[in-house]
């Protein structure tokens, strides 16, 4: 039987069994949870613009506008575990760590049972500085236990705006380039031509990756920042599957607590 596991950095993300008030503590130390990097003008700002239809917040997804913002308010309020009163418009918002726990187990039993199928999953991430850890290390279990990761467009490059961009992968996790840097992005298009020239059945993602693969009817799996209202509304219309709701860009050593929420529902 395994021991507790003593939590030493290098070892963070091997699967082993931590109590859950250690991986809260976690979550909160690190800044996945907790006071999240976001402030509420920012959250109530970023809701507007969505349900007035701007197309940057919504990430390629079709019908995510059309909910009233107090609604749309309510739900993200739900998932994060603040508050959804629209007359508090300022101070700090706080990110329950328990809701993410939760949310992670779930994305656990997906990613498992995708593992058990042996399904063709495609990990990417529009926050490469960020979650490009987790991603990397959910990959590991994916194939260790049956599942394939795939690699659609490796290196290809097209223009935008006449600069380079091409998708390249680290460890199996696809991130938008500029040839040069991994670049952070809300753009649905690295993933529309991704799945031009495959369809995964798992996508596992954030931003415009997770917004693009839902609007092609891909399983996804997604990751929301509080501030990411078009995806917290995708899953509402359940049109996606397992949603979490955390700081989507701390340190990508802080993910190491989700990483072994996912690996607990993996056969030991």
């Amino acid at each position: 039987m395994s021991k507790p596991h003593s939590g030493s950095e290098p070892d963070r993300w091997i699967p082993a069994p931590y109590p859950r008030e250690r991986l809260i503590d976690a979550l909160i130390d690190g800044g996945g949870a907790g006071v999240n990097s976001h402030d509420r003008p920012n959250v109530l700002w970023k809701i507007k613009r969505l349900v007035e239809g701007d197309p940057e917040l919504q990430f390629g997804l079709s019908g995510v506008s059309e909910l009233p913002y107090e609604t749309v308010l309510g739900l993200a309020a739900h998932a994060g575990g603040f508050s959804a009163d629209p007359e508090v418009r300022h101070g700090v918002v706080i990110v329950d760590p328990a809701r993410v726990l939760d949310a992670f187990e779930e994305v656990g039993d997906r990613l498992a049972l995708a593992a058990e199928r042996g399904e063709r999953v495609l990990l990417a991430t529009g926050h490469p500085t960020g979650l490009i850890l987790l991603y990397q290390a959910a990959g590991r279990l994916l194939v260790e236990h049956g599942a394939k990761l795939l690699q659609p467009l490796e290196g290809f490059t097209w223009k935008v705006d006449g600069r380079s961009r091409q998708i390249r992968y680290l460890n199996g996790v696809a991130v938008y380039t500029d040839r040069a840097s991994a670049l952070h992005t809300h753009s649905p298009e690295p993933m529309e031509r991704m799945l031009e020239e495959v369809t995964p059945d798992l996508v596992f993602s954030d931003h415009g990756f997770a917004g693009a693969a839902i609007e092609a009817g891909v399983d996804t799996i997604s990751i929301a920042d509080i501030n990411d209202p078009a995806l917290i509304v995708a899953h509402h219309l359940a049109r996606s599957g397992p949603l979490v709701v955390m700081d989507d860009n701390v340190q990508p050593a802080a993910y190491w607590p989700c990483f072994q929420m996912i690996a607990s529902r993996f056969p030991r």
